[in-house]
Parts: C-alpha cells; sequence; structure tokens
C-alpha cells in the first residue's frame, strides 16, 4: 500500500469517527452534509483494506420498533439438590412479552461443564409439555416448522459442553412463558472442601472467524451484551438444599450474600433471593464435613437392561517432601482487553506469588499476549533474586487491550527454547473468553510429551470449559481464582501439586467383579489430595473386588474395595446420566476440530439412548395449538450482562472488523491496541523492529524492560521503513507525560502523530527511587517483505 493511499485511509477513518462522535442532535441539514462525507469518507478505503466482519458479540442498544418487547427474559430461578455427592439442578426460565408483537426469544446461558442434562419441560399457561431429544438437525426442523405453523415451541442446544440456547417461538403478547431444564452433576471434594458452583453468564467471546464463513453453530458468539456495570433485565435467584448424608461443619459462599439454615446435623438450606444484580458472577458454594471427613466408596445401580457403579476411593494423605529437582516454569499470560482491570490486576497478583515461590536452581520465562505476543527473555533465565524481580516489572508493565490470540501464543510458547535436562510446566493465566476451544486442546494434547499444562481461570465468570479442558488435554489440574485475595492460597496449592503429586502411576484392577464400559479409560495422574473417581456398568452378582494401585511419595500405594458390601440402590438412576456424559466427554476429547463421522456417531447414539443434551442432540418442545399465523414473530436476543469486573474493552463492536482500524490505536477486542494491531488488518506478521543500541535512557528503569513495553504494544504495517527518534518522559508513576519526535525520515506526518497517539498511553514499571525517567528511544523499521 503506499503513502498515498494510506494517508487516504487515515483521513477517511477521521472523518467517520468524527462523524460518529459528533452531536446526534444536530439538524436535518447538518446530518444530510454528514451522510454525504461519511458515503465519501468509505467509498476512500479500498477494497482489500478492510477485513471481512468477523463473529464478534456487539453492545446492546435500547430502543428499536414500536411494540417489541426487546428483553422478554423476566426471571431465572436455580433450584438445587445436594445429596450426598450428587448435585440435582432446576433451572427455570421465565419469559413474558409485555408488547404488542409476536416474539421470538433467543437466551444464551451457561451450565457446569460436567452437566448431564436429562430432562426440559415447557409450560404455556395451564399446559405443560414435556420435551422429547432429537438428533440437532432433527430437532431445529421440528422447532422450525412450528414456528412457521404459528404453534408455542421451545429449543434447547448445547454450543459448548457449558454454553447452551434457548430459543422459545411464538410468544404472544401477555404471554408468561416457563421453560425449565433439568441436569446433574458430581461433586468431587478437594483437600477436604466440597464446592459447587452453578455459572450465571456466559462471558464475551473473542473469534477471528469470518461471520460469511461461520457454521450455525459458531453463531452465538454475536450476542448483545449490556456495558460494564448496567443491571440485567431479569432477577437470578436460587433456593439450594444441601443433605450431606454426614455432619456439616460450615457452609459458606464466598461469592454472594445468602441465607443458611442448618436442619440438624446433617442437612443446611442456602438461598439467594432474586436479584438483578446476582446473575453477572458464578454462584460458589463451599461446605465442609465435620472432622475433614469426605464421602468416598462406591454407589450401586440395576437397571432394566444395563447396571452402573461409581467409585470414589479416597488416597493416602499428601506427605510433603522438599522436592531437590528443577524444574523450567512457562508463564503465559493474557492480557486483552477482557482482562483489562480487575482481572489483570488478579492475574498479576497471582504470577507474583509463582515467580515469588521460585527456587535459585529453577528456570522460568514469562509469555504476554493479546493480539500480538511478547516475551521476557528470548531463552528460559535462572530464578535468580535479579532476575524475577526484573520479570515482576516486566509483568506490572502490562496493560488489558486487543484480542485473544490465544493459539498463536500457545504455539509460540510451546516452540521457545527450554532449559536442558529439566521438566517443564507450562502455566497459563486467562479468562478463557475465545472461541477456539477445541483447537487449543488438539494443541496441548499433540504436544504433552514435552511439558504439561496447568490453566488458571481468572476473573467472575471464566470459560471453565477452557480451563479445564487445557489442563485435562496437558495432563495438569485446572485452577480458578476470583480475586486478587485468593492468589497466595491458589499459587500455594499449584506449588504442593508440582512438588508433591498424590498418586502416580495409577492402575485399576477387578478380581470377581465384571465390569465394563469404565471411565475414564487411563485413569491421570493425581496431583489433588482428592479422590480417584470412576464411573462404569457391570453384569452378573454385585461382589468381588476392585483394586487401585499407584506410587506416592511413601512408595507403593493400594486401595482395595470389597463391593458385596455395597447395597444395590433404585436411589442411584443417575449413575447412568454420568457415566454417560463422561465418556461423551472422553470421546469430545478424542475428536479432531471438525466432524469425526464415528465420534459423532457414537455421541449421537448416547445422547438419544439416555436422553441427554450434547452437541449432537437437543431437547425440543412443542404446544400442539395453533395459536398465531406464524409469519410475523419478531427474533430478539436476549442480552446479557457483562461478568463482574469485565470492562467494556471486552466487546467489541460490529464495525471492529474493519481492517484500518487499527491505524488509529484503537483498543477493544476487535480494533486490538496498537498502530496497526495485528488481527485489525494492517498486516498480521509481526512487525520487523530491528533492536538498536542507541536508546539513552535517563533514569534507573531497565533498558530490556522499555523495550519489552513498548515491543508488546506496537503493531506495524509489513512495508513501513524508516527510522524515527522518539523522546517519552515517564513520570513516577510509570505513565508517559510527554512523547515527541526528536527527528524521522518516515516523511509521513499521519504516521508520526499517530505513533505519540499510541506511545502515550503506554505505561511502565515504576521508576525505582521515584522520579522522573527520560528516553530516548530509536524505531528503526525494515519491511517484512
Amino acid at each position: 500500500m503506499d503513502s498515498t493511499v494510506y494517508r487516504s485511509i487515515c483521513f477517511s477513518l477521521g472523518v467517520i469517527l468524527f462523524l460518529f462522535a459528533s452531536n446526534s442532535q444536530a439538524g436535518e441539514g447538518l446530518i444530510e452534509v454528514r451522510q454525504g462525507l461519511l458515503s465519501k469518507a468509505l467509498s476512500n478505503i479500498p477494497a482489500d483494506a478492510v477485513r471481512e466482519r468477523c463473529l464478534a458479540p456487539y453492545f446492546f442498544v435500547s430502543g428499536g420498533e414500536d411494540g417489541v418487547d426487546r428483553l422478554p427474559l423476566r426471571g431465572v430461578e436455580s433450584e438445587v439438590n445436594i445429596a450426598g455427592v450428587i448435585a440435582e439442578v432446576r433451572l427455570i426460565q421465565t419469559y413474558e412479552n409485555s408488547g404488542k408483537k409476536t416474539l421470538e426469544a433467543v437466551y444464551l446461558f451457561p451450565a457446569s461443564t460436567r452437566a448431564a442434562v436429562h430432562a426440559m419441560r415447557m409450560t404455556v399457561g395451564e399446559r405443560v409439555i414435556e420435551a422429547r431429544i432429537q438428533k440437532r438437525a432433527e430437532a431445529r426442523e421440528t422447532y422450525d416448522k412450528a414456528k412457521q405453523a404459528g404453534q408455542t415451541a421451545s429449543l434447547l442446544e448445547q454450543q459448548r459442553p457449558n454454553v447452551f440456547q434457548m430459543s422459545v417461538a411464538n410468544i404472544l403478547p401477555g404471554d408468561k412463558i416457563r421453560v425449565e431444564l433439568v441436569y446433574s452433576e458430581l461433586l468431587v471434594p478437594e483437600d477436604g472442601l466440597y464446592e459447587f458452583v452453578l455459572p450465571t453468564v456466559v462471558g464475551p467471546r473473542y473469534s477471528d472467524q469470518p461471520a460469511s464463513k461461520a457454521k450455525d453453530s459458531e453463531r452465538w458468539v454475536e450476542n448483545p451484551y449490556l456495558k460494564a456495570g448496567e443491571e440485567a433485565s431479569n432477577d437470578w435467584g436460587l433456593k439450594l438444599a444441601l443433605h450431606a448424608g454426614m455432619p456439616i461443619s460450615k457452609v459458606s459462599s464466598p461469592s454472594h450474600q445468602v441465607d443458611v439454615e442448618f436442619e440438624g446435623e446433617q442437612s443446611a438450606s442456602v438461598e439467594l433471593r432474586a436479584d438483578r444484580k446476582a446473575g453477572n458472577r458464578d454462584f460458589v458454594l463451599r461446605y465442609r464435613l465435620a472432622g475433614e471427613s469426605i464421602q468416598h466408596g462406591m454407589l450401586l445401580y440395576e437397571g432394566e437392561k444395563e447396571n452402573y457403579f461409581l467409585l470414589m476411593a479416597q488416597p493416602p494423605a499428601r506427605t510433603e517432601k522438599s522436592d531437590l529437582v528443577a524444574r523450567e516454569y512457562l508463564f503465559i499470560l493474557d492480557v486483552s482487553g477482557s482482562m483489562n482491570g480487575y482481572p489483570l490486576d488478579t492475574s498479576k497478583a497471582v504470577i507474583r506469588e509463582l515467580l515469588r515461590d521460585l527456587r535459585s536452581y529453577d528456570y522460568f520465562n514469562v509469555l504476554l499476549f493479546a493480539g500480538g505476543s511478547a516475551v521476557f527473555s528470548e531463552k528460559p533465565m535462572a530464578a535468580t533474586r535479579t532476575n524475577v524481580r526484573r520479570a515482576l516489572d516486566f509483568v506490572e508493565s502490562a496493560r488489558g487491550g486487543g484480542g485473544t490470540n490465544l493459539l498463536p501464543a500457545l504455539k509460540q510458547a510451546l516452540s521457545m527454547p527450554r532449559a536442558p535436562k529439566v521438566a517443564r510446566s507450562v502455566v497459563l493465566l486467562t479468562d478463557g473468553y475465545v472461541a477456539v476451544e477445541r483447537e487449543a486442546f488438539e494443541l496441548i494434547r499433540n504436544r504433552r510429551a514435552d511439558s504439561n499444562l496447568f490453566a488458571f481461570g481468572i476473573g467472575s465468570s471464566v470459560n471453565r470449559f477452557l480451563i479445564e479442558g487445557l489442563a485435562r488435554a496437558g495432563l495438569g489440574e485446572p485452577f480458578v481464582v476470583s480475586g486478587p485475595d485468593e492468589a497466595e492460597a491458589k499459587a500455594k496449592r499449584f506449588r504442593n501439586y508440582i512438588s508433591s503429586p498424590v498418586l502416580t502411576n495409577i492402575k485399576v484392577g477387578f478380581e470377581g467383579f465384571e465390569a465394563y464400559d469404565v471411565e475414564p479409560l487411563h485413569v491421570p495422574d493425581l496431583f489433588a489430595q482428592r479422590p480417584v473417581i470412576l464411573f462404569g456398568k457391570w453384569k452378573g452378582k454385585a461382589e468381588g473386588q476392585i483394586r487401585i494401585s499407584g506410587l506416592s511419595v511413601n512408595g507403593q500405594t493400594d486401595l482395595d474395595l470389597e463391593v458385596n458390601k455395597v447395597d444395590v440402590s433404585p436411589a442411584n438412576k443417575v449413575l447412568g446420566f454420568l457415566w454417560a456424559r463422561h465418556r461423551i466427554q472422553e470421546l469430545d476429547d478424542l475428536a479432531q476440530f471438525g466432524e469425526d463421522a464415528d465420534i459423532k456417531k457414537e455421541v449421537t447414539r448416547l445422547g438419544l439412548a439416555h436422553g441427554l443434551l450434547t452437541r449432537h442432540t437437543s431437547f425440543v418442545a412443542v404446544d400442539p395449538r395453533v395459536r398465531t399465523d406464524g409469519n410475523d414473530a419478531i427474533k430478539v436476543l436476549q442480552p446479557l450482562a457483562l461478568p463482574q469486573g469485565v470492562s467494556n474493552q471486552a466487546v467489541g463492536g460490529r464495525i471492529s472488523g474493519a481492517g484500518v482500524l487499527g491505524v488509529l490505536g484503537t483498543r477493544g477486542r476487535g480494533g486490538g491496541v496498537g498502530y496497526g494491531s495485528g488481527f485489525a488488518g494492517l498486516g498480521t506478521r509481526r512487525p520487523q523492529i530491528v533492536r538498536s543500541r542507541a536508546m539513552r535512557v535517563t533514569g534507573t528503569l531497565d533498558k530490556n524492560v522499555i523495550r519489552r513495553v513498548i515491543r508488546l504494544r506496537l503493531r506495524t504495517h509489513p512495508k513501513l521503513s524508516g527510522k524515527i527518534v522518539v523522546k517519552l518522559v515517564i513520570g513516577p508513576k510509570g505513565f508517559v507525560k510527554k512523547a515527541e519526535i526528536k527527528s524521522s525520515t518516515m516523511n509521513d506526518k499521519t504516521f508520526e502523530t499517530s505513533l505519540l497517539k499510541l506511545l502515550k498511553t503506554l505505561r511502565f514499571p515504576k521508576p525505582p527511587g521515584g522520579g522522573e525517567l527520560v528516553i530516548n528511544y530509536p524505531f528503526v523499521f525494515k519491511p517484512s517483505g
């Protein structure tokens, strides 16, 4: 692109942004002038300079067509019953149409990654319609036909194992419709602590997939969001009954204010009153049993066709030991727009604890990523005090902004040089707001022989599917850190896991007990202090012995269980759902991104046979009455609240795919951060910025830290060339107080102005000892071809 076209684009975009920013209350004459200028400005932008629009969330704008209720979801009630180690959850969604037009409402909502959804029903007035499970395409066809025929219908589809979509067609003016779904999940204690998590909101996902080529199953990413701090239009409430089967010592919620009432030693009720602010973060309930004991043993169910069992075997207590083996730690930190503010502050607190806990004979490195990436060092560094302090300065300089290009960051990290003859652990810190989960799982699974991966989910409503899936693929452990106050405890747990695994090389044997279709196929090493979990089927009599063997720090360990001492109970019917859900998860983990015919066929068979929601099977309910014409329903997407602590930078507008927006240094998921950001369309390659030793610094900040801060944020067009020397004055708090051009061979004022505008947004570590810092920084650009 020559400089004339380039400057034309910059001018055109300046006109466009000015028009959008101008006072909307202007008179009709001025509006006509603006429209003319806008058309002319757009016509000046070459077609190949604007990248095709990608899937992206966007902000909800109130108003619209008269008589249309654009916020039909009135409330979400959760009724939870925990009996022993199994939780049954009923989610009840209420839709009302207070407008004058018939609606089709679409609502995107989350659930547990372990949820086995096995029932759905719809209530229209006094009529209750039980949903049927069908193949996904067939269920969609059933729903569409009912909608066109004027029947009220509801459709539940799985977009991800933890992201569901409810569609309700033909909600007439004045209607009140309730849709209820039921799922079950297993609760597994860790270090004697039980935790039940009920996700409440789906965070905005970053995607670089072109909208025109996206599958229908991926279009859920394009969902409206309210701005940060805005209340949802619907109430969110919860009632929970806890029947532990053993004396309870403590019940609490770190996420919400709840009312807890004990009903004897073994039971308690928990209530969260309906509130519009309650549904912007995961609900978390934690409880302990008296004496730090846990539920373990075996559950058996004898069905008409097949029998199921669940085994929870308690391993030996963790024994602390002095781990004298050196390790390498590669920390990957997400600094994208959705991490800006509170989440990034939490990540920094976690990584501070992790870095400070390194031993002098360990090695480490740090990679920061958003639209592009920056590394602390080209090779692993010894964990000396000096190196750790420099790394902390490097991390502290990060500011949230831009997209979440996770895959390139993982590929870069796994290809980086490693320390010789030491085991490597990769530690990822992110909120997980991406739509490339399966590609990431496949990448990690193919490279896990090189290292194991531990994933830290940061924030109040993280993408647990990604966090748990990456840890599973990388043979590591997942962590979720909701705030800086949890950083120290989670970092300590991570260190314990690495230094003292509870049980490794785990084997399972059956003697006299005819078990088959056992899940998981291979029991992974147990890092955490929690039970070994086995699902399976059995034939014949409930007798014999199950032996679990493995290696602990004390040597060979055997765990035995006598099957004939366990009662077969009809109350354990849910075991069939849980077994099938676990098998489906295993199949999904084996699947490459895209469709595998055999796996799709088996997942579909399991979904239909067990009546479960999967990515290939859906629930559909149809009221047989014809209630309207069927051609006049207006589709509305229910806007979602941004998760607590997530800023507006997590959402990009529909114009965010414009390739030249990066020129103006825009922030946000679509526009990126910096001059011509990588995914803003002016070239996706990293800029070739020649490192110059001519940088002069007056002050005490390390030159390498300065270079990394600038290189992380700077993106350039691959054909730019020339040299610019910039003078920066940095204040005591690390902010840029002044930026000016000292000399330039670029002969392009637009470029220079944009560069200065970007540099003024940077933040550096606070200069040691305080005071101002003066930097004379030479930029030498070479074309990348």
